[in-house]
Parts: C-alpha cells; sequence; structure tokens
C-alpha cells in the first residue's frame, strides 16, 4: 500500500468529493491560458504576446487590487479592464479581495467570491460569466461543496491534464513561473496533453523580464504560447471550454 503524506491525503481528499463531472473529448486537445490576480503586467506585456499570436487568455480579477500595488508590481487598472475586453479576453473572479478560503470564515468568503463574480458581471454584461479562481490556490471542503450552484467552474493549482473526466469544482492548472529554462517542463506538459487528448491549462501572475517568484518572463511565455500552436493545439479560454462542455454529465460524487 502506498502511503500519502499530510499534503497529499488532503490534495487526494479535496480531488475527490464534492464533485461536477464531466466528460471530454477533445481534438485537437486544447490548451488555456490564464493569468490571476492580475498584475498591469499581465495585460501590457502579456497580453501584447497573445495579441501578436491571435490567441486569447482568461483573467482571473481581484478587482479589490484595482490601482494597488504589490510584490508582483502595479495591479490591474480600469484601462486594463477594458482593454483586455476589448481584445475578446475572457474575465474570471478571484475573489474580490484576493482572500484565502482558509483564512476567513466559509460566510465571509462566499460573500466576497459572489462581489467578485457580480463585478465581473457588471463589467462585462454578462450575466453568465462566473469563472472562479481560488486565490493562493487554498481550497477548503467547505468551500468546494457551498460554491457548487454559484459558479460555472472553480480552478485550482493542483497540476495535471483535465480530462477526460473533469471536476469543474475543481479544475486542474499548472505554474507557469520563471524563464525560458523552464520551457522543457511546459513542453513535456504539452506531449502529455497530446496523448490524452485534454485540456491543458496553464497560469501565472505577472509578466516580466525580470518576475515576481510568481510570474514568468515575456521570452517563457511566448514561447510556450507559440509551441503550443505549433504543435496543432486549440488555445481557447477557461469560458470556452467551459461552454463546450456538450457531453453529458457524470454522477456527481
Amino acid at each position: 500500500m502506498v502511503k500519502l503524506g499530510l499534503g497529499e491525503a488532503r490534495q487526494f481528499l479535496l480531488r475527490s468529493v464534492y464533485r461536477r463531472m464531466r466528460s471530454i473529448e477533445l481534438r485537437p486537445p486544447v490548451v488555456s491560458f490564464c493569468f490571476d490576480d492580475f498584475p498591469h503586467t499581465a495585460y501590457s506585456a502579456g497580453g501584447a504576446i497573445l495579441k501578436s499570436l491571435g490567441v486569447r487568455a482568461t483573467y482571473y480579477a481581484s478587482f479589490g487590487l484595482v490601482n494597488t500595488t504589490n510584490e508582483l508590481g502595479p495591479q490591474l487598472t480600469q484601462d486594463d479592464l477594458e482593454s483586455l475586453l476589448s481584445d475578446g479576453h475572457d474575465l474570471g473572479s478571484h475573489t474580490f479581495s484576493h482572500w484565502s478560503a482558509c483564512r476567513v470564515s466559509l460566510e465571509d468568503f462566499e460573500r466576497n467570491v459572489l462581489q467578485g463574480r457580480d463585478t465581473a458581471r457588471r463589467m462585462t454584461g454578462n450575466d453568465e460569466l462566473d469563472n472562479f479562481a481560488y486565490p493562493y490556490g487554498h481550497v477548503t471542503l467547505a468551500s468546494k461543496k457551498r460554491l457548487t450552484s454559484e459558479l460555472s467552474s472553480c480552478r485550482g493549482i493542483y497540476p495535471g491534464i483535465n480530462g477526460p473526466e473533469v471536476d469543474l469544482n475543481l479544475l486542474r492548472a499548472n505554474s507557469l513561473y520563471g524563464d525560458i529554462d523552464q520551457l522543457v517542463r511546459a513542453e513535456s506538459l504539452l506531449s502529455e496533453n497530446a496523448r490524452r487528448s485534454g485540456w491543458l491549462i496553464f497560469y501565472t501572475h505577472d509578466v516580466q523580464r525580470t518576475p515576481s517568484p510568481f510570474g514568468c518572463t515575456p521570452s517563457l511565455l511566448d514561447n510556450v504560447v507559440a509551441l503550443s500552436l505549433e504543435k496543432g493545439f486549440q488555445i481557447l479560454t477557461v469560458g470556452e471550454v467551459v461552454r463546450r462542455l456538450t457531453s453529458h454529465p457524470l454522477p456527481s460524487a
């Protein structure tokens, strides 16, 4: 019997319960790029790279961070939000105040999640816009259960490929941090996604020549997006993929 560490056991439990399952078969396989929080450079630098390659991404915004600065650099501005929407990017929510599910009460967390969702809806005029990512990747059993009926999808930071079965309550995602030396790891994930005909999600934060520990360089982002296109993947936003899940849902667990 394989023994799991405490962290691994908790992750296994979170992935195993309160699931909202869909079965998918994606040909060609899909890659999505996400920016969390989001820092100004995610749009000014990251968005410019995406635009040059003709693809779009999902920006998970914490609207309480508008016009602030932190360790990731200057955060999103009102102009950033308006410009990314005009460019056709996907706007998701990341709580309003960038709160961890582990550090506030379930009731306060839910209110902050819904405040972020409702702000995104007002920004876009789309009442169906309710894709969410957990700040810090912090997920609790209680929050996973409570948010099931409120949101179209919830994304975490547990790595791996989504598919052939996908839990919309805890989408897998893989960090895209650092510089070009991380391209080998990204290429390995792309190859696995090709074998599994699945849905690979990358996430990062700032995009700078000298990024924070939670961001990447323009060179890394540019190369991973270009490689995805060269390998024939579809690059879709999280919202596009969620809407394309046309197969019948599997029993909840």
